[in-house]
């Protein structure tokens, strides 16, 4: 049996080597490094896949999400409606632009922000709802877009870990997670379902101004070169990475299938343990499981993860601090017990290997280890 990682990106680029190496060492005969011809295609190449009408590439996801919320001109001071259980780059872009972060509780099922506790969070001086599509699928945002309209309220979708989700509305139609917000933003990190391997990211909308905006933040604020009308950052996606991720697009949908199946024989192995609770899957969203996230029910999750570890097996907490509980980011307006969801969540939840490439050996010796400790 091959060595388990939580995500096995060597596996994936050898069966990939080929398209790859192709594909870099044309960017390295052209020289052409920075806004090269790569970056043009893959730029297209996602707007297609995503149906939208822009794409705007950058060098990370947490980029993607500052120049977002620059380019909607906020105001200190003003509010940012997100939820407490997420990475910190969520929140980290709003405090830096001295914005105020609002956290707001989760769905106990999906984890993904409640739509109810956004509601109940909107004050006069909110402005933005960044709702963020948790582990591989999309939080409701048709009720979301609801409250937005509602209330004249901005939506940025934090889309980093869920690219290539289908979000189903009422009437049957789909749009791809982060294409119905105002904005969509997602980043390529390596361990990303579409990965490149250095840092990138990207903006969506179908907003032909705030496109126009992005793209002028994005390098530098300028309109005409050497001419600076706006405050901007240097944030640009490489052509060696563009290059990389022009393959691994078109390999997307296959991969999500793939982590799907191993889901689906997590799922199978793990169903009738109570001490366990399995990932729910929204039915308004496909799932692209970017993790395969369980709560441990009246479980040692610290042991656990330690006879894991023992047998060579990887296992993460995604997250073990909500965001209103971080040092950096303590708030007199909240205290230990104001989200209960998210705090019963990162006292409970832990991550197994996923990726496209867990073989069937590796999928049974996790899961077997797993109900060993649980059922001694």
């Amino acid at each position: 049996m091959k060595k388990l990682q939580m995500v096995d990106l060597r596996s994936q680029y050898l069966n990939i080597k080929t398209e790859i190496d192709k594909g870099i060492q044309e960017i390295i005969d052209s020289c052409a490094f920075i806004n090269g011809p790569a970056v043009q295609t893959f730029q297209k190449s996602l707007e297609q896949y995503l149906g939208i009408k822009h794409v705007i590439p950058c060098a990370n996801g947490t980029d993607a999400l500052q120049v977002s919320m620059m380019a909607l001109n906020l105001k200190p001071g003003d509010e940012v409606i997100t939820t407490s259980f997420t990475f910190i780059a969520t929140a980290e872009v709003i405090a830096l632009l001295q914005l105020t972060p609002v956290l707001v509780d989760v769905d106990p099922s999906t984890f993904n922000i409640d739509p109810q506790a956004i509601q109940r969070a909107i004050t006069p001086k909110t402005r933005v709802i960044v709702p963020v599509h948790l582990f591989g699928q999309a939080a409701p945002m048709e009720e979301i877009m609801e409250i937005a309209r509602k209330h004249n309220l901005y939506v940025i979708e934090d889309n980093c870990q869920a690219i290539g989700s289908d979000y189903i509305f009422d009437d049957g139609t789909m749009k791809k997670a982060g294409t119905i917000g105002h904005i969509g933003c997602t980043s390529f990190f390596p361990s990303k379902n579409l990965g490149c391997y250095g840092d990138g990211g990207a903006i969506f909308t179908n907003d032909d101004d705030l496109a126009k905006q992005m793209r002028v933040v994005v390098n530098h604020g300028m309109t005409v070169r050497y001419y600076h009308d706006y405050i901007g950052v240097n944030s640009r996606l490489d052509s060696i990475q563009a290059a990389v991720l022009n393959v691994k697009l078109s390999h997307l949908d296959e991969y999500a299938a793939k982590r799907r199946a191993a889901a689906d024989f997590y799922d199978q192995a793990f169903a009738i343990n109570p001490k366990l609770i399995t990932p729910a899957r929204y039915a308004k969203s496909t799932h692209v499981f970017h993790q395969y996230t369980l709560v441990a029910k009246e479980t040692d999750r610290k042991a656990l993860i330690e006879h894991l570890t023992d047998k060579g097996i990887p296992a993460m907490i995604y997250y073990p601090v909500p965001l209103h509980m971080q040092k950096a980011y303590l708030d007199p307006r909240y205290k230990p017990g104001d989200f209960p969801v998210t705090e019963h969540l990162c006292e409970t939840v832990f991550s197994l290997p996923m990726h496209t490439e867990l073989e069937q050996d590796q999928l049974e010796f996790i899961t077997s280890s797993v109900l060993e400790f649980l059922n001694p």
